[in-house]
């Protein structure tokens, strides 16, 4: 349940001014008072909770909530209760949720502004933060604590730029989030052999984000060598993954918690990526595609397929592969 002390609690609503609000379909009394949002096995009768599904009905009908965001099937169980029909529960208790604890504004304090940099109206700075020369600001932007915007950075306009973030040689666009630590725009792992060992090569690109993309907790992207480190509109990247120079990530991509990618990989729109996937340098995961968890590509992914282990190959393949070796050691074990 949201504790107060970090997510301020709203102003009651009736269940009947939430969905009248929100467009949902109201079953039963709307008049009790909504307080706060809970898990259902945490719910008491003025907190609002979300059914997932079938599954979870026992658990609803034990729920001590005072009104459900549940789809029609559902709703329909729970009789009487008071209910919020929606076909997507989830997503729509999670449009509530933000309605009911926005994201906290920038801690307000000293900042270290160039007096080149340009910043759009109602931007706030956080206390600590460094904004470098020629930097653009979109309006309704966020800097947190601590946040570095280097030389040359754009922002687009609503983006919000966690405690101690660092932005460097990257153009953003609208609505991008990075919680605190990611790092864009950093040098690409780049070295070629010399006389004297192995010598930098300078990287020379850089980080585009597109608009509503999500970045995690200490999570790094490199600007590309020459060309471009791209990261497409919508995508999501869980904390701790690392995107290596000249990526070209797709549209809508999922990218789960310690992921690893090589320099010059291509990923297509709508891949999926579990935790721990670690994918070779200069390969191509098609459109679609999804790789498991702890999974390691060493060749190209076509467009939609699934694939998993390591080496990666098609996902029965692997769980084939699994089944006989468990033979093969009991047999001779």
């Amino acid at each position: 349940m949201p504790d107060p002390r970090f997510f301020p609690t709203p102003n009651p609503v009736s269940a009947a001014d939430l969905a009248g609000r929100f467009g949902f379909e109201l079953r039963g009394d709307g008049s009790r008072a909504i307080k706060g949002l809970a898990p259902l096995h945490l719910a008491g009768p003025h907190d609002l909770a979300f059914v997932g599904g079938k599954a979870n009905l026992d658990d609803a009908l034990a729920s001590e909530a005072g009104a459900f965001v549940a789809s029609e099937e559902v709703a329909e169980a729970l009789a009487d209760r008071p209910c919020l029909v929606s076909p997507t529960p989830q997503r729509s208790f999670a449009e509530i949720a933000r309605a009911f604890h926005p994201d906290p504004g920038a801690v307000a304090g000293p900042a270290h502004i160039d007096p080149g940099a340009t910043l759009g109206e109602t931007v706030r700075v956080g206390a600590g933060a460094v904004i470098g020369a020629g930097a653009e600001i979109g309006a309704g932007s966020e800097i947190g604590p601590g946040a570095v915007i280097g030389p040359g950075v754009v922002l687009g306009r609503e983006c919000r730029i966690g405690p101690r973030a660092v932005v460097t040689h990257a153009l953003l666009g609208d609505r991008v989030r990075l919680l605190a630590g990611a790092v864009l725009g950093q040098d690409g792992f780049g070295y070629a052999v010399g006389p004297a060992g192995l010598e930098r090569i300078p990287q020379l690109g850089r980080v585009i984000v597109g608009d509503d993309v999500d970045i995690g907790v200490n999570t790094t992207i490199d600007r590309g060598a020459g060309d471009d480190t791209v990261i497409g509109a919508g995508t999501k990247i869980d904390n701790l993954v690392m995107i290596g120079h000249n990526c070209r990530i797709g549209a809508h991509v999922v990218i789960v918690s310690q992921v690893g990618i090589s320099g010059s990989v291509t990923v297509g729109d709508g891949v999926q990526l579990g935790g721990k996937v670690g994918i070779a340098d200069h390969l191509t995961i098609g459109a679609g595609a999804k790789v498991a968890a702890g999974s390691g590509v060493t060749r190209d992914v076509a467009p939609g397929a699934t694939v998993g282990g390591y080496p990666a190959v098609p996902v029965r393949d692997w769980h084939r592969q699994v089944v006989a070796l468990a033979k093969l050691i009991r047999r001779n074990g």
